[in-house]
């Protein structure tokens, strides 16, 4: 169904505004930010937060999806809970009210009545965000909305969007930290077989005007159902003659490797997280040199595999979860890549020196006996990549450097 996936892209460029917006005003920014309770925090950080804008997004998409496909917001699933509570100590649930009247008379109350900001932030919320994408209109795939679950992350990366920098410098093009590592990701899911179908990545603060300061985003998608692929990664980055291109949209068939094929003198490159683990840092130190990125956010990471900037994003520890990795996934299934079980790679490689089947992400399964956020744990780590033939031949030379 692909009107679906022009809901997806207009309700993530409306949450990218509502994410701008709500950083305009750094003290009153400031009261937006509460720490997670136990069973929602993440276990990698000790003090994790949300902010009223994940909440407000969360609750936005869910609103905005649910208004154009009735029965579609009750399989969406996210990150946050939509109860926040203010300086006062009031619990308010935050929803998406029937006028942008009411939705301002709520908002006001976790803003401390701050009417400005309550009526600037229902405003957007109930704006209509005109979507221009050629691509997008000349897609026409017939997916039942019937096998769709949904997973959103309305702000990966918090902690950078709390922090707020704007002055980090990229290093070949992957910035480590900062407002660019932000990313709004939404991901559909098949809810019967697991696997991605659509996927739209947004980096709301890509690029800053040197004058105005002001932030511009930008925004991926992509769509994998059966034989049919498409994404809007642009030409630059979308190698290789076999794709053929539809505008600015790539086109092939699933079921084959699609990657590029490396030649001899490649060298391999490697986005992970700086709390990756100290053998597998050094390992991928060895083998890709000074390819090697460190980068924050796991949808922005992959978002750089995406993009081409680095041949693969490897991270081992259980602490990435499927609103995390749906969205990009879907993306680089498109590409002729995808998002695997790290643990079942190595496995696979070890014993048989090939990946054959690939052990794709699920996303319709919990962790057995696992409690709160941890039950959609990506248990064992990921790898996302675009070639397959890179990939295993990166993971042959890590086993070899690796204590299994």
């Amino acid at each position: 169904m692909s009107a679906v996936l022009r809901e997806l892209v207009r309700a993530a460029e409306k949450a990218a505004c509502i994410a701008r917006a709500s950083r305009l005003e750094e003290s009153l920014f400031q009261l937006l930010i509460e720490e997670k309770k136990e069973g929602e925090k993440n276990k990698k950080f000790v003090t994790d937060f949300k902010t009223l804008t994940d909440v407000l997004v969360q609750e936005v998409i869910k609103h905005d999806l649910g208004k154009k496909f009735p029965g579609l917001e009750k399989n969406i699933a996210g990150e946050e809970s939509n109860e926040f509570t203010n300086e006062l100590g009031e619990k308010i649930i935050v929803k998406v009210c029937p006028t942008e009247k009411e939705t301002a008379a709520l908002l006001r109350i976790v803003l401390d009545g701050n009417e400005a900001a309550s009526r600037a932030l229902a405003k957007i919320v109930h704006q209509d965000i005109p979507l221009v994408d050629p691509a997008l209109d000349k897609l026409n795939v017939d997916i039942p909305q019937s096998i769709m679950g949904m997973w959103v992350d309305p702000i990966d990366s918090t902690y950078q969007y709390i922090k707020g920098s704007a002055h980090a410098v990229p290093h070949h093009g992957i910035y480590s930290n900062g407002l660019q590592c932000v990313t709004i990701l939404i991901g559909v899911y098949d809810i019967n077989s697991g696997l991605p179908l659509m996927g739209v990545v947004n980096q709301p603060f890509a690029v800053q005007e040197p004058k105005t300061l002001r932030w511009e985003g930008q925004c991926y998608w992509g769509i994998s159902y059966l034989n049919t692929n498409f994404h809007s990664v642009p030409p630059r980055t979308c190698s290789g003659t076999h794709e053929a291109k539809l505008n600015s949209t790539c086109q092939q068939p699933i079921g084959k490797d699609h990657g590029d094929v490396p030649s001899k003198s490649h060298r391999f490159s490697a986005v992970t997280s700086t709390g990756e683990a100290k053998s597998i840092r050094t390992a991928l130190s060895d083998i890709c040199s000074e390819n090697l990125y460190f980068a924050a956010g796991a949808g922005y990471k992959s978002l750089c595999v995406v993009q081409g900037l680095a041949d693969v994003y490897i991270f081992s520890e259980d602490t990435t979860f499927k609103w995390d990795s749906c969205a990009p996934h879907a993306i680089l299934m498109s590409l002729g890549g995808g998002i695997l079980n790290w643990a079942e790679c190595l496995t696979k490689i070890s014993q048989d020196q090939y990946l054959g089947d690939l052990p794709h992400l699920l996303y319709n399964v919990e962790v057995e006996g696992a409690t709160g956020s941890d039950r959609w744990a990506n248990k064992g780590g990921l790898v996302a990549f675009r070639s397959k033939k890179h990939l295993e031949n990166l993971l042959n030379l890590l086993v070899k450097k690796l204590p299994l």
